[in-house]
């Protein structure tokens, strides 16, 4: 008991957050992948899938930012609880009716619309249960948590709808939500009293200050920086990747996740492990950039497998192999996805951590919230040109100019911002 990691799960009402958090994540990260394979089965777009990627973006633009300054006032336990009840009475209807565009895209918006009161609650209130010099190593464990319920649920969504259909998915989904909560609700302050505050405040000076305070704070500023960066790509990636599994890698749609999102949560996961027991005194911001060049040389390659596979020593040594084992395109990309999974986690876990360490209790949800509103706005231009891209110049393109995009902005950042 002795490693930081041990000591962080120690702490039952940590353990507690951590279930209900991967709960939580498995169902939200299940919908959304649910509902991007069935608009493309019902159209057949990678336009229509960015639609659906919009429509659970767009709350974050209009009420990120709201949403995380009234949860500074609330007591984010509650919130917790409140708002996966909510999420769960949101998917249901789903149930019912999931063959029209327009009522996926309304019902998306309105569980993103929730969520956005969920995400200043869920990794703000960290610091209030752990000590600060075992932040990194819960933030760690918390990313394996979110990690782990991306693999479970972005490996099992295209299983589940073959197997069970979509009735019995939303059902299911609906359940894990009200799961969430109940582990929510077991959760005990341990280093913090909260109590809920309901006095008057003006909204707008909140947001002033929130978005003055990160522009004063260099650490704060660069690591809202990245990971808005981060989950920009993770959206982009969602968008284009039924179209890169049947044009570049010439796959059925529904093996993809399986496929790509396994490998590149095990990265995840290892990265995250290596962080929490052994890197914890590293400079988080140079791990934080080192992980995006690595993310950046990854995007880079995965459209070019082919250059690989085509080369006649690989066909010599594919001639020796059994039909399992043969060397091919997938089994490249399964390759690059668990290294851009690694690469991930040396971003999200340092500066995630950062903006714990050098905000307040009373700041965090705001701070939160802004993460929230920046990721939609700055996104939401890439995620419509990339849908639109792919259809018409192709998705290998579109890949290419995302890493060179993603290498550059590495490499400046590696080298001006010291």
């Amino acid at each position: 008991m002795n490693s930081p990691l041990s000591k962080v799960l120690s702490i039952p009402a940590f353990s507690f957050l951590l279930i209900s958090e991967f709960f939580s994540q498995f169902a939200m990260n299940l919908l959304n992948f649910i509902l991007l394979i069935v608009v493309f089965q019902l159209s057949s777009s990678n336009i229509a899938v960015a639609g659906v990627v919009l429509s659970f973006t767009l709350p974050s633009i209009l009420f990120g930012i709201l949403a995380g300054t009234y949860v500074d006032k609330w007591n984010k336990k509650n919130v917790l609880v409140y708002t996966n009840v909510l999420r769960a009475l949101a998917s249901f209807p789903l149930i019912f009716i999931s063959s029209e565009l327009f009522v996926v895209y309304t019902l998306s918006f309105l569980v993103s619309l929730i969520t956005q009161f969920f995400i200043p609650a869920e990794t703000p209130i960290i610091p209030l249960l752990v000590p600060k010099k075992l932040l990194i190593s819960a933030n760690a464990l918390f990313s394996m948590g979110i990690f782990g319920s991306i693999i479970v649920s972005y490996a099992l969504s295209g299983p589940l709808l073959l197997i069970f259909g979509k009735t019995s998915v939303f059902i299911f989904i609906t359940i894990l939500f009200i799961t969430s909560a109940i582990f929510a609700f077991l959760i005990k302050f341990r280093y913090i009293k909260e109590r809920e505050i309901v006095q008057k405040f003006n909204i707008f000076d909140e947001v002033r200050d929130a978005f003055s305070f990160m522009a004063k704070k260099d650490k704060i500023y660069h690591s809202i920086f990245l990971l808005t960066l981060l989950q920009t790509l993770i959206l982009v990636i969602a968008v284009i990747g039924p179209g890169y599994a049947e044009g570049i890698l010439h796959i059925d749609v529904e093996r993809f996740p399986a496929l790509f999102v396994t490998p590149a949560v095990i990265g995840m996961g290892a990265g995250a492990l290596l962080i929490g027991n052994f890197w914890h005194n590293k400079p988080k911001q140079m791990l934080a950039k080192v992980g995006l060049l690595i993310i950046g040389f990854v995007i880079l390659l995965f459209p070019y497998g082919y250059l690989i596979t085509s080369r006649d020593f690989i066909k010599n040594i594919n001639s020796y192999m059994p039909n399992l084992m043969i060397i091919n395109d997938v089994h490249l990309m399964l390759f690059l996805a668990v290294i851009i999974g690694f690469a991930f986690s040396l971003v999200f876990v340092p500066s995630t951590t950062l903006i714990q360490e050098e905000t307040t209790d009373r700041q965090r949800g705001k701070i939160y919230g802004s993460l929230n509103t920046l990721v939609g706005i700055i996104s939401l231009p890439p995620i419509l040109g990339v849908g639109v891209l792919a259809d018409f110049i192709g998705i290998a393109k579109v890949i290419t100019s995302i890493g060179v995009a993603v290498i550059i902005i590495a490499v400046l950042r590696l080298f001006k911002f010291k």
